[in-house]
């Protein structure tokens, strides 16, 4: 077979995948329908999950697994976009990590809006002038991102997915290297590259603003200014790259959260995580009575995390994550005992894996 013959085939293929890409769009908006109709949720994390897996199992390693995801990404996109043309927030300007995150998670066919502060990300989401909102949770490097526990304990928003976003961090500035003074940045990038500061820029100021994306908007004013982003933002910003990789740690990864006013639906054959915040007693032991109803009930913590209670002094809240779903039989064996001796146990959500 010649090339014009195998060109010939191509487009012969390209023809029937777009016929079946218009079916399976045709069917998402009768889904959508019913949805609507039963107040149900566009937007079903453990629906997408399953529809990865099964495509996984049945690739069999044909197509690389990356490429086969990137791809079904956007066909999914397309059929949410479908459904209902969802609007998500985003902590911004544009070009942040959490708008790269977004994408990751939503695809391109929905609609986005940056917002200045992970507090009014909570805002938006909570008054109903965007769906869900996407918000930096930790980072493998630097830890917690504070203001998004706070705003989880206080809000009334679930968390129904999760994402991780390896991080490349890149300065960025229109001086040279000698010539900068201060480096901007989101506090928590600014200690993902600290080392790396100590040695190249040790006399520079570091000066935390409401984002890395904020940082590059600076530092396009001021050639005495370094920002630390990403290469994204670079190009949005036309702010030259000094230094690409320039974190302490080359795995460096922050995990994100997609949060909504109602909790997710549960999907048969997914694996999920809970969160849940909780108070304690002020009286010794009182932690340990939390854990031992999760080892006696064979949950698997994965994360504890401690954080002031911001409304009563000395006060805390403890933050964890276990594997299973908060309808689970020995979660809710676990929970329901731990609540007897609790002030208070919060759940803020069950999202896929």
């Amino acid at each position: 077979m010649d090339k014009n013959a195998i060109r010939a085939e191509i487009d012969k293929i390209d023809a029937q995948i777009l016929d079946l890409l218009a079916r399976r769009i045709s069917c998402a908006k009768e889904i959508g329908a019913m949805k609507s109709k039963n107040g149900e949720e566009v937007y079903v994390p453990g629906r997408e999950t399953l529809v990865f897996q099964n495509l996984a199992d049945r690739n069999g390693g044909r197509i690389p697994e990356s490429a086969l995801k990137a791809i079904y990404r956007e066909i999914i996109s397309a059929s949410i976009s479908a459904e209902k043309k969802l609007l998500v927030a985003y902590l911004g300007p544009r070009a942040t990590f959490t708008q790269q995150a977004a994408l990751k998670n939503f695809g391109s066919s929905v609609d986005y809006r940056p917002i200045p502060s992970i507090p009014d990300v909570f805002s938006a989401v909570e008054a109903g002038d965007t769906d869900y909102g996407v918000i930096p949770i930790e980072n493998s490097t630097e830890g917690a991102v504070l203001h998004s526990m706070d705003m989880l304990a206080e809000s009334s928003l679930f968390i129904v997915g999760q994402v991780y976003l390896k991080i490349e961090h890149c300065l960025l500035s229109r001086g040279k290297l000698d010539s900068i003074r201060k480096i901007c940045s989101k506090d928590q990038a600014i200690g993902q590259c600290r080392a790396w500061l100590h040695r190249h820029l040790p006399n520079a100021l570091l000066e935390p603003v409401d984002s890395t994306a904020t940082a590059v908007q600076m530092a396009a004013e001021n050639p005495e200014i370094g920002a630390i982003a990403s290469a994204i933002a670079s190009e949005s910003y036309d702010v030259p790259i000094l230094e690409s990789g320039i974190q302490d740690k080359k795995d460096n990864q922050t995990r994100f959260l997609v949060v909504g006013k109602k909790a997710a639906p549960r999907s048969d054959g997914v694996k999920y995580k809970t969160s849940i915040v909780i108070s304690l007693s002020d009286r010794p032991g009182a932690l340990s009575e939390v854990l031992i109803p999760f080892e006696r009930a064979n949950v698997n913590l994965t994360r504890i995390e401690s954080r002031p209670n911001r409304k009563k002094a000395w006060d805390y809240y403890f933050f964890i994550d276990f594997e299973g779903h908060w309808e689970d039989e020995k979660t809710k064996a676990a929970v329901s005992e731990i609540s007897r001796k609790l002030p208070m146990t919060k759940w803020l959500g069950s999202y896929p894996m």
